[in-house]
């Protein structure tokens, strides 16, 4: 019997969908998908992105894992739809391919650590903090305070760090020179267009032009491939929820996850 499926897969191109803030949630159900594509033994991959990012680790294991099929002879094509950027792009760099929709916005290659300072509004309410801490930097980016100078330098170190493990892998995933990278590499966006003049993208095109050059790639019939889209399972609040419920859970959950992380995210 699954001998027999894993025939039947072997003639189809899968297809996941990486839409919204890319978070754990994310991950799972990717690397769920990546692992199902993998047993079944599809030959290929059509990888479709609608995404503005999301967090750093998440992104690189996604990422990681796309080169691990690859490495099993499935060919990967990414397709950038509406929004595939910084994070998008990571996840995108890790596919044989890349094909954008000419007005995507794409690019914002870089890394952002984000807190909130409510010192000033504290103080007016009259609420203060008592921190007791085992070390000077334990409450760094702590929302009741400025952050010091000491802590800015920390901070900037784990970002320059992050940054370069960015640019590192564009550069891999593209073929392109570190240096190239950095050139565009400033937090900038792109359409599609001028990703292709960048080496970012491969060629402007729709979702239905990588279905077709992955089913080339691999040395099927184009007009006679099917496509199965392995979709994520129904949460259990959308179930009670009105339509559109399951974005709206995955956007708090993101939220709920990364709240003071370092992000990939087109802002």
């Amino acid at each position: 019997m699954f001998g027999f499926l894993k025939r039947k897969f072997r003639k189809k191109i899968a297809r996941i969908e990486i839409t919204g803030a890319i978070g754990s949630g994310t991950r799972t159900r990717v690397l769920e998908a990546l692992e199902f594509v993998e047993e079944q033994k599809f030959p290929a991959l059509l990888l479709r992105i609608d995404s503005p990012g999301g967090t750093v680790g998440d992104s690189q294991e996604i990422y990681a894992a796309l080169k691990r099929i690859r490495a099993k002879n499935i060919k990967v094509v990414a397709s950038f739809g509406n929004i595939s950027a910084s994070g998008g792009v990571y996840i995108g760099v890790g596919a044989d391919y890349i094909i954008s929709n000419a007005g995507a916005i794409t690019g914002s290659i870089g890394v952002i650590l984000r807190g909130n300072n409510i010192e000033k509004l504290l103080e007016k309410i009259g609420v203060s903090f008592k921190v007791i801490k085992s070390g000077a930097y334990k409450d760094i980016l702590s929302f009741d305070r400025e952050i010091t100078p000491e802590e800015r330098v920390i901070l900037q170190s784990l970002i320059d760090s992050s940054y370069n493990q960015f640019v590192e892998t564009v550069a891999e995933g593209r073929k392109l020179s570190p240096a190239t990278v950095r050139s565009f590499a400033d937090g900038r966006v792109f359409t599609g267009e001028q990703a292709v003049q960048l080496g970012l993208v491969d060629r402007v095109g729709t979702e239905e032009d990588a279905r077709v050059y992955a089913a080339e790639l691999v040395g099927l019939d184009p007009k006679n491939t099917k496509v199965f889209t392995i979709k994520p399972p129904k949460s259990f609040a959308s179930k009670f929820l009105p339509g559109g419920s399951d974005s709206a859970i995955a956007r708090l959950q993101f939220e709920a996850e990364t709240s003071g992380m370092p992000l990939w995210m087109w802002q």
